[in-house]
């Protein structure tokens, strides 16, 4: 076993999933999720990617991201939008609570960690 990961999501099956209704504020979110890695303990990386939409995110794990393709507006409870576009990168922490707009189709990789 290699101690390297390419992100590489080719040959990779995704996984197909949407926020809880009650969290949806508009539009119709459809997710697809390729996970590269998951380790006991709680750390997880991979590829996402979400369809135009906006809905309320509230997050209990650390998570990095950079922002590979599309357009996506992220906003903290009593904070300015932060406008995401192809080569953004941002962490949310335990604690983060706001909404995920996706303006258009956003891929991300991902590394989460609980």
């Amino acid at each position: 076993m290699s101690n390297m990961i390419i992100f590489d999501v080719s040959g990779v099956e995704p996984e197909f999933g949407a926020p809880e209704a009650d969290r949806i504020i508009s539009g119709d979110p459809q997710f697809r999720t390729w996970n590269l890695e998951e380790v006991d303990g709680g750390l997880y990386s991979g590829m996402w990617e979400a369809t135009p939409s906006k809905w309320r995110i509230a997050y209990d794990e650390w998570e990095y991201f950079s922002v590979v393709s599309g357009y996506s507006v992220v906003t903290e409870d009593g904070a300015d939008a932060v406008h995401l576009r192809a080569g953004d990168r941002m962490i949310l922490r335990p604690g983060f609570k706001g909404t995920w707009e996706v303006i258009e189709t956003t891929r991300k990789d991902y590394v989460i960690r609980l």
